[in-house]
């Protein structure tokens, strides 16, 4: 992806159809790489790069879950605080299909679902935040006050060390 020819995705879309504000960060994709990759690619704390997991509850029913890259979902205290029984990702097509992009590509923003957000509290209290454009190799950043505007998210305590 050049710079001259940035995507213009439903994400991106969204974005300006709501006044964002926003930095486009497209970097090379490696498969299975990750916030690690992309966090090195840009040069920024992966901690601030924010990933968009599709997850369900013991019902099908569908979620969209922000999580800091260095940081795994604990979905037991998710499903608690849910008041379901379990909480666990989609499988990558189911996941394709609820959100309209491709799994290493999914943005919160512009899904071709609608999907309640559960957002990790800590995020909004970062000065800037890298979420994924809904393009492979493609973050956009912006001020997580934008993200919580726009999306309207559950502010949930939810974050757990990953596992070593």
């Amino acid at each position: 992806m050049s710079k001259d020819k940035l995507p213009v995705t439903n994400a991106v879309r969204v974005l300006r159809e709501h006044g964002v504000a926003f930095t486009d960060h497209p970097y090379p994709y490696e498969e299975r790489g990750g916030t690690a990759v992309s966090a090195r690619e840009l040069g920024v704390p992966e901690h601030q790069v924010v990933k968009t997991l599709i997850m369900e509850d013991d019902r099908k029913q569908p979620m969209i879950v922000l999580m800091h890259g260095d940081r795994e979902v604990s979905t037991k205290n998710l499903a608690r605080h849910l008041g379901v029984k379990a909480v666990s990702p989609c499988a990558p097509a189911v996941a394709d299909r609820h959100s309209g992009y491709q799994v290493g590509g999914t943005s919160p923003f512009g899904t071709k679902r609608a999907m309640p957000v559960y957002m990790q509290a800590t995020i909004a209290e970062l000065p800037r935040v890298y979420i994924n454009g809904g393009r492979r190799g493609y973050l956009v950043g912006l001020a997580p006050a934008d993200a919580i505007r726009v999306l309207k998210p559950t502010l949930v305590d939810i974050a757990t060390a990953p596992a070593a």
